[in-house]
């Protein structure tokens, strides 16, 4: 088999693995890349024909994994495309989502070009078509069910924690007289993560591809994000602001949502009032809703025991109804996406309260290298958002203890957790992070490592 790295290598975003194995080629994951220079990249040609793809395999439903699914079909792509039920429910949501963005920025884009005599027709990157047509390539599976592909290759999806229906992927496939065993981690949950389950690990590898996210970074304890994201809104609420939290729509936003309900009913917090402005996460909730047979047992329980009264919570559908939240001054949560500030309606309420010291933005997640919101938490003074110079006088919270992503320490142990010696290439990491967990697998594991560069193919 030939592995070649057309995504994510020496980044954190736009996940993308080629195989080739015995003539015939795969995809693991086909994300969309975020950040610095994202818009070209993600127009780049493929660097393979998608009509020779036979199948895609999906760890999980976010962006960075799946975002290019739809462009991937426009250019010829119809294999089927490989994942858990619940990432299949809500990777179709989020890519019409997607979709709907691309051909709106398409349609602004090209009304502003006219406006200026310029007459640019600006083209999505994928249609709404193209999202429903990928949608209907979907061929879910379950945890744990390994499942024969063919002549040469098996699978099997292990839960990873991260998010609804995450996976990491075993695929087990015979080009030689011994069958091999490649892993790829997809990305992986932290113990104790909301509602679902902590990742498993596979029990033996050849190879493993493996995500480093926070390859070089711990968490704090999740007691302890608790207690300062309650500290946060109570502050916030006695200086007379509202608590803005960017959040991306699957995943985080059900988490937060979740600890708040917690915080509620424990006594600690008073009854809230929460905006959660995203059409996207409140379908991916009703998903979240639809899926409690991969809970965990507290989910389970507050589930059973209706444990939901301690929220007023509002989902707003038309940007009207986003737009007269502004109008309200103080007392209010704000949960809105995109997660790293980089467009959506998160944008509209930090123009409305990043310069207000009395309010608060309070960041629950990874911000990539590039974004709006590694702008503001590595502490600029004035940022640009739509178009206006904007003061930060908020108070900035960065509580890294919410994510839904493994920290140093426990993706040691998930790969450690290996009972052979795999040969590991690390992935899905900002280079020096991606560098820096490369030293340490070596060190503490004492596995041969690789930290690809982007393209880079190797025989396996």
């Amino acid at each position: 088999m030939k592995i070649r790295f057309d995504g994510a290598a020496r980044m954190v975003t736009g996940s993308c693995f080629h195989l080739t194995l015995n003539n015939r080629q795969f995809l693991v994951d086909c994300g969309m890349r975020q950040g610095k220079d994202s818009k070209e990249m993600n127009r780049a040609p493929f660097p393979f024909d998608p009509k020779e793809i036979e199948t895609l395999f999906l760890t999980h439903a976010h962006i960075d994994h799946s975002g290019l699914i739809p462009r991937l079909v426009e250019k010829g792509f119809s294999g089927s495309i490989i994942t858990t039920a619940a990432t299949a429910d809500l990777a179709s949501v989020m890519l019409l989502d997607s979709a709907h963005i691309q051909e709106n920025d398409a349609k602004w884009l090209t009304k502003k070009s006219f406006r200026t005599g310029e007459d640019i027709t600006y083209e999505p990157l994928y249609t709404v078509q193209d999202a429903q047509s990928a949608a209907r390539l979907f061929d879910r599976k379950s945890y744990g069910k390994m499942e024969q592909h063919g002549k040469g290759l098996k699978y099997r999806f292990v839960d990873a924690g991260h998010i609804l229906g995450s996976g990491s992927l075993e695929l087990f496939y015979q080009d030689s007289a011994n069958e091999k065993k490649i892993v790829f981690s997809g990305d992986i949950g932290k113990k104790d993560n909301p509602i679902i389950r902590d990742p498993q690990s596979s029990e033996t590898a050849d190879y493993v591809v493996m995500e480093s996210t926070y390859g070089n970074r711990l968490h704090k304890s999740m007691k302890e994000s608790i207690d300062e994201l309650a500290d946060a809104i109570k502050s916030t609420f006695a200086r007379g602001g509202n608590v803005i939290i960017p959040s991306f729509a699957i995943g985080r936003t059900q988490d937060v949502l979740y600890i708040l309900n917690k915080l509620v009913n424990e006594g600690r917090l008073n009854k809230l009032e929460i905006y959660v402005d995203s059409p996207l996460a409140e379908a991916a909730t009703k998903i979240y809703l639809a899926h409690p047979e991969v809970y965990d047992e507290d989910a389970r329980k507050v589930l059973r025991e209706r444990q939901t009264s301690g929220l007023k919570l509002y989902f707003t559908e038309s940007v009207l109804e986003s737009q007269k939240i502004n109008s309200i001054r103080s007392g209010i949560i704000i949960i809105a996406g995109s997660g790293m500030c980089e467009g959506g309606r998160i944008q509209h309420h930090l123009k409305h309260n990043l310069w207000r010291p009395e309010s608060s933005i309070i960041f629950v997640g990874y911000q990539a290298e590039g974004t709006l919101g590694r702008e503001i938490v590595e502490g600029a003074k004035h940022v640009y958002v739509l178009g206006e110079n904007i003061a930060v006088r908020a108070h900035i919270y960065t509580i890294n203890g919410f994510s839904a992503h493994a920290d140093k320490k426990e993706l040691l142990e998930w790969l450690g957790s290996i009972s052979n010696k795999p040969e590991v290439f690390i992935v899905h990491g900002e280079e020096s992070a991606a560098l820096d967990f490369a030293e340490s697998v070596r060190q503490t594991l004492q596995l041969t490592v690789h930290v690809p560069s982007a393209g880079e193919e190797f025989d396996i």
